[in-house]
């Protein structure tokens, strides 16, 4: 086993993995971050996205040491308690939710790309998501989501 320490959802946790062990064991099995969705564990659907030091990154591909001295994000730490964040609000509102598997690894590119290009264009989105997938066909919808959240996130552009 192997001690790390690093900050999920903004607090400081210390655990124990196992030599080998995913990012996404690790949250989901260990700490009981379910957000994270286990997918095709190959890295080619996004599903397990999470953002380690603010870059979108594939649980299923990146090992749980390598998270020592990392700030994780998850799903879980962008709402404010049952408060929805604006971009998590945006999904609901433009209707970007369908089955809602995708959603959680969806929002955390979005907000990753957000916080780097405060207007993205349509084909800045969905080159940023392109390595998450939908097979409920929200794409327009998501686009729209993003869009909306960028302007409520940062109103002065």
């Amino acid at each position: 086993m192997i001690q790390i320490s690093c900050t999920i959802n903004h607090k400081p946790v210390q655990v124990e993995v196992e030599e080998g062990e995913t990012l996404m064991a690790m949250l989901r099995d260990r700490l009981g971050l379910t957000g994270t969705k286990r997918g095709c564990e190959v890295g080619e659907c996004g599903a397990c996205t999470v953002l380690v030091d603010g870059v979108p990154t594939d649980t299923c591909l990146f090992l749980a040491g390598l998270a020592d001295g990392k700030d994780i994000l998850t799903i879980e730490g962008l709402a404010s308690g049952l408060e929805l964040s604006p971009i998590q609000q945006a999904f609901v509102d433009c209707g970007a939710i369908q089955c809602g598997f995708c959603t959680p690894g969806m929002v955390l590119s979005a907000y990753a790309l957000i916080l780097r290009n405060h207007r993205p264009s349509g084909e800045e989105i969905r080159k940023s998501l392109s390595g998450n997938f939908c097979r409920c066909s929200a794409y327009v919808q998501i686009i729209d989501a993003v869009q909306t959240a960028a302007v409520q996130m940062f109103p002065e552009g």
